[in-house]
């Protein structure tokens, strides 16, 4: 996974960043090496698929691997679990052949971290669903072949959530949105405008959502703690050669870096081996509040130390993202708390 992400993925960094896109044949060439499913079928491999989200991380874009990661990690989970062997048909095997890409949107202009408070609606029609209201900062927006679609199926508040997954069609527009890092990423703004959906797109049970958001986030987090320790690594590892000899002060502030990046390491491949053996949300947590700011801090200061450097900066920039996505460092500390019994 390492030779393929340096020596195919690495190169096109910078061009695909310059261009705020890469090519949907990236993930046709991960499919030919069967690494779109590692953690689905009967040879199902959750450390392989770990692995490869520490991997993705020397890519040199965080676009480029938040957009597979989004496909793999985020989207396709929930449809793996909850799906029904038609679904699985329509939309997995395509997902894990590469041929269809797939991307989650929860999040809304007016709904952020607070998930329960999702207004996008789907009233009840002959035959199914009609949807309106928009989702916004969805990696893979414009690219998707499919959403995978949290909605207003009832009242407000948990139990009246559902998902239901949506193709792009008449009613459903896609924008791309400009933003600090990941430019190699279409995040996207979604509309959607009285499109129907048919019964059959609905994913898990009715009124049921909430717990289909949750049953994920073990994961995602942990991934997340993984590319972040993927990214500091790699980044200590292009940074020492060229400050080595630069002196005590330069050696003292690399290696309290590098003290961190492998505490967070250890940290997150223990959240691994607790998730492996069951539930494990305080582990998983504490390894994601741990990371991602540690990670940009890490940028940030080897960029300090060897002044203009184009891999670095974008490194950083990517990074920001971290204490963001996937629930906040705030919502991170709450979950760690309510578990000590505070």
């Amino acid at each position: 996974m390492r030779a393929f992400v340096e020596g195919e993925l690495r190169p096109h960094a910078a061009e695909w960043e310059a261009a705020r896109w890469f090519p949907d044949e990236v993930f046709g060439r991960l499919a030919e090496r069967g690494w779109l499913g590692l953690k689905y079928g009967p040879d199902a491999d959750w450390v392989a698929d770990a692995v490869f989200a520490e991997e993705l991380a020397r890519c040199g874009s965080g676009g480029l691997a938040a957009g597979i990661g989004a496909h793999t990690s985020i989207a396709t989970p929930p449809v793996a679990r909850f799906g029904t062997p038609e679904q699985h048909e329509r939309w997995l095997e395509p997902a894990i052949r590469g041929e269809k890409i797939g991307a989650l949107a929860i999040t809304e202009p007016d709904a952020g971290s607070d998930v329960a408070s999702v207004r996008t609606r789907a009233r009840r029609v002959d035959g199914g669903w009609l949807v309106n209201g928009a989702k916004t900062f969805i990696t893979n927006g414009v690219r998707a072949g499919f959403y995978v679609t949290a909605v207003r199926t009832g009242e407000a508040g948990h139990g009246g959530m559902s998902f239901l997954v949506i193709e792009p069609g008449e009613g459903v527009r896609a924008s791309k949105l400009e933003k600090l890092g990941w430019h190699a990423s279409d995040t996207g703004e979604i509309a959607f405008e009285d499109v129907f959906v048919p019964d059959e797109h609905l994913l898990g049970e009715e009124g049921r959502g909430f717990y289909l958001i949750m049953a994920n986030f073990q994961w995602e987090r942990l991934l997340m703690a993984l590319g972040a320790v993927g990214a500091m690594g790699a980044a200590l590892e292009r940074a020492v050669p060229r400050l080595t000899g630069r002196g005590q002060a330069v050696r003292h502030a690399v290696a309290e870096l590098a003290t961190t990046a492998a505490a967070g390491t250890a940290l997150t491949h223990h959240a691994l081996r607790r998730f492996l053996d069951g539930d494990a949300v305080r582990e998983v947590t504490m390894a994601k509040l741990a990371t991602q700011r540690a990670n940009f801090e890490c940028q940030d200061r080897l960029l300090s130390l060897l002044g203009p450097d184009p891999e670095l900066e974008r490194a950083a920039r990517d990074a920001r993202l971290g204490p963001i996505g996937g629930g906040t460092d705030e919502i991170m500390k709450e979950i760690i708390g309510r578990s000590m019994g505070m």
